[in-house]
């Protein structure tokens, strides 16, 4: 089992709201990063990571999609 990156996010509040989501689908799902970005502008150089278990990437991916279609 590894962890794999799934998305970047410029916050920590918009990858929040997505592990949250793919928590509420049963999958597991991690942020790392949350803590360094807090600076101005460093969201740019510093995303907020997105992370999911290799065996759940693809289903985690199709959540995602769904939901930012909606």
């Amino acid at each position: 089992m590894s962890l794999v990156e799934l998305a970047r996010y410029p916050n920590g509040i918009e990858a929040e709201i997505a592990r949250t989501l793919l928590e509420s689908h049963g999958l597991h799902a991690v942020t790392f990063d949350a803590g360094m970005n807090i600076a101005d502008s460093a969201a740019f150089a510093i995303p907020v990571r997105l992370m999911v278990l290799d065996e759940d990437r693809d289903e985690a991916e199709q959540i995602l999609r769904e939901v930012g279609s909606a």
